[in-house]
């Protein structure tokens, strides 16, 4: 087995872990991603390296075993990286401050049908498979297109916090850009492959920690201390709305000490995540969904606003505090900055690299 069949194969089997480490790996890493359709024109134009193969595939390969040779492959490929990604930014042509005020004219979080399913899915299952007559359905043109415009709009905010979040990484002097084309890769820090995961506190991992804090799940436990307050809620609702109306009504009240209890659990439990981030990363890497599953090294950047868990989603555009956040981070980064995670999924075993970088409005 040659090494590029080796690096292949770890790749595809998720053993991401093995790259860390490895020039040899880190090298197969980086030609992948100059591999990709105009870029290994350039980049063997900006070098003068000179291929016999043709197909993509083979040249992948064969740049692969001819740089494994050279002692300057790494600042070879390096250079080109951050050309490339020099590029990318210029081809665009964001106006950044603008976006950055842009952001603001969204003023809710409201997905346009399911958050889980694309639009089209959710539209033919609420609507094309859902109403046999045209009248009904012409009826509901305005509501169509009020989901499909909420759908777009929040999107759009999440498109464009998640590149100027990741754009702050990748022009810093440490890292270099895989200029998106590499799938489980989005920079090298210091030579360390990374792939970033933007996200909010997971509501699943702080439901299991209320839990175990209030004895009771979080709806449960409100349902009881508003019945004893002489406050009840239509059980029809959904969980949501019945959480929002004993809120409200418990406000009405005055009853705020039932809300800052809430409240004030809820903030231990991220305080309790950010004091010992194994658990948490540990629980995320082993609760990802699996049509997306993957074993890389991630950094998480993690949002949440502990004055209002709702209000969590305007945190992607607090440039203000993640900006600063991330630069110290990579000003400090080094070789423990990652801790080593052992993970579980469908029964089989992982390996992976991580760190957890909490942005929070307190």
């Amino acid at each position: 087995m040659t090494n590029f069949e080796k690096w292949d194969k770890e790749f595809r089997a998720q053993n991401l872990y093995a790259f860390n480490n490895n020039t040899n790996g880190l090298l197969w890493l980086k030609v992948r991603a100059v591999c990709r359709g105009k870029q290994i024109k350039q980049f063997l134009e900006n070098t003068g390296i000179k291929l016999d193969a043709t197909t993509l595939a083979a040249q992948n390969v064969e740049l692969f075993e001819l740089l494994e040779s050279r002692s300057d492959a790494m600042l070879l490929l390096d250079a080109y990286l951050r050309i490339r990604n020099h590029e990318w930014y210029r081809a665009m042509n964001i106006d950044e401050d603008r976006l950055k005020e842009d952001l603001y004219r969204i003023q809710y979080y409201v997905w346009g049908g399911d958050q889980n399913n694309s639009l089209d899915k959710y539209l033919v299952s609420r609507y094309v498979k859902a109403l046999s007559r045209y009248e009904d359905l012409e009826r509901k043109q305005a509501e169509i297109a009020h989901n499909a415009w909420n759908y777009v709009q929040i999107s759009w905010y999440n498109n464009w916090t998640s590149y100027l979040i990741e754009s702050l990484f990748k022009r810093h002097r440490r890292v270099v850009s895989a200029v998106g084309e590499i799938k489980s890769v989005d920079f090298f820090i210091d030579d360390t492959p990374i792939d970033l995961k933007v996200t909010f506190f997971p509501s699943q991992y702080m439901n299991e920690k209320l839990r175990e804090k209030l004895g009771k799940n979080e709806l449960a436990w409100l349902k009881q201390k508003a019945g004893e307050a002489g406050v009840s809620v239509d059980k029809t609702f959904s969980e949501a709305q019945q959480m929002y109306a004993l809120s409200e009504k418990l406000q009405e009240l005055g009853r705020m000490d039932i809300l800052n209890m809430l409240k004030t659990t809820r903030k231990e439990v991220v305080d309790d995540a950010r004091a010992d981030t194994m658990e948490l990363m540990t629980w995320l890497y082993a609760h990802q969904g699996e049509m997306r599953f993957g074993a890389e090294n991630r950094l998480f950047i993690i949002l949440v606003d502990t004055t209002d868990m709702s209000q969590s989603w305007k945190m992607k555009r607090a440039f203000s505090l993640i900006e600063p956040l991330v630069n110290t981070y990579l000003d400090n980064f080094n070789s423990t900055s990652l801790k080593e995670i052992n993970f579980s999924f469908k029964k089989n075993s992982y390996r992976s690299l991580s760190d957890v970088l909490f942005v929070v409005k307190e």
